[in-house]
């Protein structure tokens, strides 16, 4: 297939890049650099199944010669308010990439009579009054908190996508994604992997906001990639959860990256810092993916974070 990726130069749309052109597809990236990285798709330079658009979403999209696929995963993601690239920085940004983006990609998938798919996130569901949070649950979602910007934009996005699907007959899949990890991910992200790495591999405590009971469910991108790729090639247009249903308290996580990373200086609590709408628990029912797509993770958190580790070393500068 001959593909376009938006956000290709990101975590996400780096790693799909890779797994696509190993399966011999045709990919084109789209990226206008706000938040990815050239250097993520530095190495593909000169491969003959792939090519580079520099463009941004939100303005009409022209691609020459014809298409099989448009997967849009352009937007920012990082909820960090001391990142330049996390979302509460680049509102406007990210609610055009999630509303004119998506409608952009959308045109050009029906244009192109051809399949598309929507990188959604489990953000969709809010701080969630239902665990774990299944394809049915509607969420429990502020529409003006600082965090609607993403989690909104993608709500919009979704239904975007389904009325497409409806009133076009647009070949389209809805991929709910949630929390992932693995290289390529920016050391400064914000979210608890880069921060403990970070922590860690300087020799720091590892800081933890509240008493460390909040949980989160870990999901090592190539499992990731996975699952995504099998919904592309599927039939399925639901929303599919991909993510690990492993669930882990955060106290539980930092112990387990100071044992992996040799961190003698331990943890330390500090008082509950967390932003608005920022959850307490998440966990994804996967239930959909194992039954359509035959997809389950295989990485556990350990293996992936020994996979993770030596490309933050080498990001940081730490032998």
């Amino acid at each position: 297939m001959r593909i376009l990726i938006t956000g290709a130069a990101g975590f996400l749309g780096s790693n799909l890049c890779d797994r696509l052109i190993a399966e011999g597809h045709q990919v084109i990236g789209m990226d206008n650099f706000i938040t990815g990285s050239p250097d993520n798709l530095a190495h593909l330079a000169g491969d003959k199944n792939y090519s580079f658009i520099r463009h941004d979403v939100s303005n009409f999209i022209f691609v020459p010669g014809e298409l099989d696929a448009v997967m849009h995963f352009a937007s920012p993601a990082s909820p960090n308010p001391n990142s330049p690239f996390g979302y509460l920085n680049l509102p406007i940004q990210t609610l055009k990439a999630g509303a004119l983006g998506t409608h952009n990609t959308l045109g050009v998938a029906r244009a192109f009579n051809t399949r598309y798919i929507l990188a959604s996130t489990s953000e969709i569901y809010g701080d969630p009054l239902e665990h774990p949070q299944t394809e049915e649950y509607w969420g429990h979602v502020s529409p003006i908190g600082p965090r609607s910007v993403y989690d909104e934009a993608k709500r919009f996005a979704e239904a975007l996508t389904m009325a497409y699907h409806r009133f076009h007959n647009v070949d389209t899949r809805i991929v709910r994604i949630f929390n992932t990890y693995g290289p390529r991910m920016h050391v400064d992200d914000g979210r608890a992997v880069p921060n403990f790495l970070q922590q860690a591999l300087n020799g720091q405590p590892l800081t933890i906001y509240g008493d460390g009971t909040q949980t989160r469910s870990f999901c090592y991108v190539d499992d990731l990639v996975e699952g995504i790729y099998r919904l592309l090639l599927s039939d399925e247009h639901q929303p599919v959860n991909i993510g690990n249903p492993v669930e882990t308290t955060i106290l539980e996580f930092a112990k387990t990256i100071n044992e992996l990373t040799g961190n003698k200086a331990g943890i330390i609590y500090k008082d509950d810092a967390r932003g608005e709408g920022d959850p307490q628990r998440r966990q994804p029912d996967i239930s959909r993916a194992k039954a359509v797509l035959n997809w389950g993770p295989e990485i556990s958190i350990e293996e992936g974070l020994m996979k993770t580790i030596p490309y933050f070393k080498e990001k940081m500068g730490v032998k």
